[in-house]
């Protein structure tokens, strides 16, 4: 190698730009073309990556890997590989046959290129030219077919609720803000129904609106009404799969995951990667309830029909979890059949309750290892508070059961269950105790509920509204007054959430130990390993939301097996569910959470970096 670095003339007749890295990834040579890759020609003595960004090891793995590195400078895009090392080159035949066919210097001499002389574990590294094929390959990119499906929201409600001589006004300023953001996109729009369009556009525009976080939204949102509620749209963006119908299906995909969120916002789906945009609208509760009748009928058939029937919730069940199961397990009592609650553990918070329920006898509990003996292709599964396959107690009983029925009120997330026999998923309920309240009010007898499952109901509803502080419609009022007259007992609601001394503590100090930021942003730690650390820190975060600038809180702790829990609560400035989607977890626009593996620091300090960058 030291042969070569002294012999300029060797050297200069290589035909693509090249360096020589010493072991330490020290420069000590270079030929003439260097200057196509750097503006500067004094880099003897620079380090490689210091100058590039690029590791030399790096750059052997992909070589042997027959794997593509790339580095953009000087308006061009080069392809690295090397060669040298123990006198063979890493480098592909044909990218050395092609850049040296193109200058038309020398030709090609094999599969391998030996080095003249000695091996002092030298490298040369080369640079590829292939602008020309990256551009090509940006516009081959950019001119493919992006679909885009547009509803808007509440379109009933909205009409129902405005005057006739002011109808024909909103609906023509709504379609001409459509319009006229397709016409800013070049696109080709298509109006199938009065709430629905379909839009057509090059991939190229995307970047656009992805930048402006589809300011759509917004525009749409600044339209006038004469609801109680402001206009919003659900967007479904389906990216240049590898043909049209594929492109549209996921588009689709995309709309039905915008409306199951709650609707104003964007969804943009390219093959199995998700991106959401907007969502700052709290979901409309839908008035009518004519939606509860007919999942109560359709529950009651499937219930009739099924050889066995058990009823999930999601692993560390709430109270509102638990409630829902007691809830639906009635439902089932209701129609003359027994059911199965899968149930491994419960934490502190549902101790008393679930106490209650197993000392009763009313109830069959099982474990989801027994649960997974008995179910089979004739069994129906109830999955209630979650719809996340990960997230229920028993993964696998998915997998054997023949139907499946799921009720929630969480923000529908990209990992839902599918082939779901029903679907009652409305994120604008406060808990799924209310939904479960609402089914039970058109399954059967009227009064029918256990008080304990009043209670337990009740319980959810208070839980997840924090005391009916946030997320509260009337359609949750009037399910916590109907439960009232089922026999709840609110004194004894108020005993489930009774914690002890020590856990009291914890979370004084946790609250004593916030920090608060200009932003708006509440951040805690709690401290050490706490069984109930998913129960302190919701308690924790709804306390700082008290704090007067406070719009939005988090905490992070780590739990009794070592994973960080993170709580998140916001008074619906800041959508904590986007934050908290994007470490993996999930919620609604003002209560959401997730559990980690990194520290709760890390946690917190990326949640920060998260909120200054959607700020920015």
């Amino acid at each position: 190698m030291k042969d070569i670095i002294r012999n300029k003339n060797l050297i200069d007749s290589i035909p693509l730009p090249m360096c020589i890295v010493d072991a330490n990834g020290k420069i000590i040579g270079f030929n003439s073309h260097i200057g196509e890759v750097f503006l500067y020609d004094d880099i003897i003595g620079s380090d490689f990556f210091a100058i590039t960004g690029i590791k030399i090891e790096d750059i052997i793995i992909a070589g042997k890997n027959k794997a593509n590195l790339t580095i953009d400078r000087s308006d061009k895009t080069f392809k690295i590989f090397a060669g040298g090392y123990g006198g063979m080159f890493f480098g592909s035949r044909e990218d050395i046959r092609e850049g040296i066919l193109e200058r038309n210097e020398i030709s090609e001499t094999g599969d391998e290129f030996e080095i003249s002389g000695e091996d002092d574990e030298a490298l040369m590294i080369f640079f590829y030219d292939i602008t020309r094929y990256e551009n090509l390959k940006a516009t081959y990119e950019g001119e493919k077919t992006c679909v885009c499906l547009i509803r808007i929201d509440n379109y009933d409600e909205l009409i129902a609720g405005t005057l006739p001589d002011m109808r024909m006004e909103i609906s023509s300023r709504a379609d001409k803000t459509i319009r006229k953001w397709a016409a800013d996109c070049s696109a080709s729009i298509v109006k199938h129904k009065e709430d629905e369009y379909a839009m057509y556009f090059q991939k190229i525009f995307l970047g656009r609106m992805v930048e402006s976080k589809f300011s759509i939204l917004d525009e749409i949102r600044q339209i006038e009404t004469e609801v109680d509620f402001p206009m919003s749209l659900s967007i479904g963006v389906g990216v240049a799969e590898d043909n049209m119908f594929d492109t549209e299906e996921s588009a689709r995909n995309a709309l039905d995951l915008a409306l199951g969120r709650g609707g104003d916002q964007a969804v943009v789906k390219k093959h199995h990667q998700v991106d959401y945009y907007g969502g700052k609208l709290q979901t409309v509760e839908k008035t009518n309830k004519g939606k509860s009748r007919v999942i109560a009928h359709i529950l009651k058939q499937m219930i009739s029909e099924a050889g066995r029937i058990m009823i999930m919730g999601h692993t560390n069940p709430d109270m509102d979890c638990f409630g829902a199961a007691l809830g639906m397990f009635r439902v089932c009592k209701m129609q003359g059949r027994d059911a199965g609650i899968v149930v491994d553990e419960v934490n502190d918070s549902l101790r008393v309750v679930y106490r209650q329920a197993k000392e009763s006898e009313n109830y069959n509990f099982i474990s989801g290892e027994r649960a997974l003996e008995l179910a089979d292709k004739d069994t129906l599964l109830i999955v209630v508070d979650t719809h996340r396959p990960s997230y229920v107690s028993c993964p696998k009983l998915l997998e054997k059961i023949g139907k499946i029925a799921i009720i929630d009120h969480h923000r529908r997330a990209t990992d839902f269950i599918k082939d779901a026999d029903l679907s009652y998923i409305e994120s604008y309920a406060s808990s799924a105790c209310e939904l479960v309240s609402e089914i039970l009010q058109y399954a059967g007898k009227k009064r029918a509920l256990e008080r304990l499952e009043a209670e337990a109901l009740l319980g959810g509803i208070t839980l997840d509204t924090n005391r009916f502080a946030v997320k509260t419609g009337v359609r949750t009022f009037e399910a916590a007054a109907w439960l009232r007259r089922s026999g709840a007992d609110t004194t004894e609601v108020k005993r489930f959430f009774q914690t002890d001394m020590e856990m009291f503590r914890v979370r004084a100090k946790s609250i004593a130990s916030a920090e608060l930021h200009n932003n708006g942003v509440a951040t805690s730690l709690c401290e050490g390993y706490n069984r109930d650390a998913q129960i302190i820190n919701s308690q924790v975060a709804d306390e700082l939301l008290n704090i007067k600038g406070v719009k939005a809180s988090f905490v992070a702790g780590k739990n009794d097996s070592g994973k960080t829990v993170v709580s998140a609560r916001s008074l619906g400035e800041i959508n904590v569910q986007v934050i908290m989607e994007k470490l993996g977890g999930g919620g609604h626009l003002t209560t959401a959470g997730a559990q980690v593996e990194e520290s709760p620091e890390d946690v917190l300090e990326v949640i920060k970096n998260i909120i200054g960058s959607e700020e920015r």
